[in-house]
């Protein structure tokens, strides 16, 4: 199987000499057959015996790329004496794929061992697999530095000293232990930092790790998304659970990641797609290491095909065959786009990335995307029609890439026996009809807006918000003041549940077992498409048109 990080493109890793023998059979065995760029550039003759600094994005193949500079010290079983090597990455997701990734490329090494300590895990399990010392342990900051402060790691013949995605770290408040960290190993020591850009945050950090350091880059920002569709799509406010429906339906039987910004959102929109009849999980910092290692590989093992994510997941997440990346929420920098999106299109494969933006954000998110060097194409979101439409071809695609192969003779007598007497065509339409997947759920409705409405809507914007203007429906539902309803509470449902804001809201009257309510014309259609669903907190409380109110 090739690694799922490395590009693979022509034949020459058999005639590097600079990579160990050991490296290269397990290289060769796990289906490798060129090195990438920042692979070549760490065997260069000028990087032996330097401390790194290595700019490089997700896809890059880094890992490897700094499994061959560690390897350079480790090659002799005597002088593999205790603790050598300390590589320390922003997440638990990204240390247990480093260290997964350093297992292979260093097996042949029979004397290197390679143990990840992490927050969020069994602190006994980790001193036990601590107490022989491995050669290699890669490790979250705070959980490395309570293991150097209780005695259960020494650094004192640490020969290397990795700080993984360094400007995650940074951003993450990770200063100070990295510098205590920085104190527990010897200055003799080499030290590398990793990192998709040196801002000036992270130069002066690397000026205190490092000493005479030779910066290397692997790929610009940007240049590991050449197999990547990056498409954006303007969301009006209440559509965006919609627009994320009608796009996982639009990747029927792909597996898709969406990201979102907050670790409550990843459980809200986990639940919501679920009762859609989504297969789905939801992954966050919040999640103990047992719950994010069983979401992990229910995505990993196809149990289910959708992840919903916090940035937790746009580093070190090594899933294979992403098909589409949803980007909810807008990300922080244009780095952050980078390493979302780059969870697809990975190992040459090719792959879709859709960020999701808000009509207001529309300058905001252009100017993020023209940084991250992208090439985005602006698209309204798909109607229903559209979403059928899509599918449809699927269908007629797959039906015709089964009539290139002959068929058994017991299949065509039993097709000539449903033609006798039948309308070929008619035939052939309930037949496609059968052979089209069955879809979790409806698409939903979703206003479609194109990228030059910006400026169009501020009146409209202004209007949607001013209450008892323009023209209403009425709608009734069944809650009373017998059953507790009140003015606030019945529209705080309503907002909730039909997914519009207050000012869309007309006069409410309530009774006592039920209450008649307006909704603006503009929003009333979409509003109703999505009160027809059971409500998941109040199942019993129905919702229907009346009439229109003028």
């Amino acid at each position: 199987m090739t690694n799922p990080e490395t590009p693979v493109v022509v034949e020459s890793l058999a005639a590097d000499p600079a990579i160990p023998n050991a490296l290269h059979k397990a290289m060769v065995a796990r289906g490798f057959l060129e090195l990438t760029a920042v692979q070549r550039a760490v065997l260069a003759p000028e990087a032996k015996g330097r401390n790194l600094r290595i700019s490089s994005q997700t896809g890059s193949g880094k890992t490897v790329a700094l499994g061959f500079v560690l390897a350079e010290d480790l090659l002799d079983p005597e002088a593999c004496v205790g603790t050598r090597v300390l590589v320390v990455t922003p997440t638990r997701e990204l240390a247990m794929q480093v260290r997964d990734e350093l297992r292979w490329l260093l097996a042949g090494l029979t004397h290197v061992r390679v143990e990840a300590v992490t927050g969020g895990t069994d602190m006994i399990r980790e001193r036990h697999a601590l107490r022989r010392a491995p050669t290699i342990v890669v490790a979250t900051p705070g959980r490395l530095l309570d293991h150097v402060r209780r005695g259960t790691i020494n650094g004192s013949n640490v020969r290397h000293l990795v700080l993984d995605e360094a400007d995650r770290m940074l951003d993450m408040g990770f200063r100070e232990d990295l510098e205590a960290i920085v104190e527990a190993v010897p200055p003799e020591r080499r030290s590398h930092l990793v990192s998709a850009t040196f801002p000036p945050q992270v130069r002066r950090l690397a000026d205190k790790v490092q000493v005479d350091a030779l910066h290397l880059q692997g790929t610009e920002l940007g240049a590991a998304n050449d197999d990547i569709e990056h498409s954006a799509s303007l969301v009006d406010r209440g559509d965006t659970y919609g627009a994320i429906v009608n796009a996982l339906l639009l990747a029927q039987g792909e597996r898709v990641l969406v990201f979102v910004e907050r670790r409550a959102d990843t459980a809200e929109l986990s639940d919501r797609l679920t009762a859609d009849g989504f297969a789905v999980q939801s992954l966050s910092g919040e999640l103990s290491q047992a719950q994010r290692n069983r979401a992990l590989e229910a995505f990993k093992g196809g149990v289910v095909d959708i992840l919903v994510s916090t940035d937790v997941a746009a580093r070190g997440l090594d899933v294979p065959d992403i098909s589409l990346v949803i980007q909810v929420d807008l990300p922080k920098d244009p780095n952050d786009y980078t390493h979302r999106s780059g969870r697809t299109g990975r190992a040459g494969r090719k792959g879709k990335s859709l960020l999701l933006v808000p009509i207001r954000a529309q300058r905001h998110a252009a100017g993020l995307l023209h940084a991250a060097k992208v090439e985005v194409h602006w698209r309204p979101l798909p109607t229903a029609d559209e979403i059928h439409e899509a599918l449809g071809e699927r269908t007629r695609a797959l039906v015709n890439t089964r009539l290139a192969v002959p068929a058994a003779a017991r299949s065509l007598a039993q097709a000539a026996e449903l033609l006798e007497g039948r309308d070929a065509a008619h035939v052939v339409a309930t037949l496609l009809q059968l052979a089209a997947p069955a879809l979790p759920c409806a698409p939903k409705f979703v206003r479609s807006v194109s990228a030059t409405d910006d400026k169009r809507r501020t009146a409209a914007t202004r209007a949607k918000h001013t209450r008892h203007t323009g023209r209403f429906i009425r709608f009734s539902i069944n809650w009373g003041h017998r059953k507790g309803a009140t003015p606030s509470r019945l529209l705080s449902h309503l907002c909730r549940r039909g997914e519009i804001d207050s000012g869309q809201v007309g006069a409410i009257e309530i009774g006592p077992g039920s209450a008649t309510f307006e909704v603006a014309d503009h929003v009333a259609g979409g509003f109703e498409q999505r009160v027809r669903e059971p409500d998941q907190r109040e199942p019993l409380l129905r919702i229907s048109r009346q009439e229109i109110a003028g």
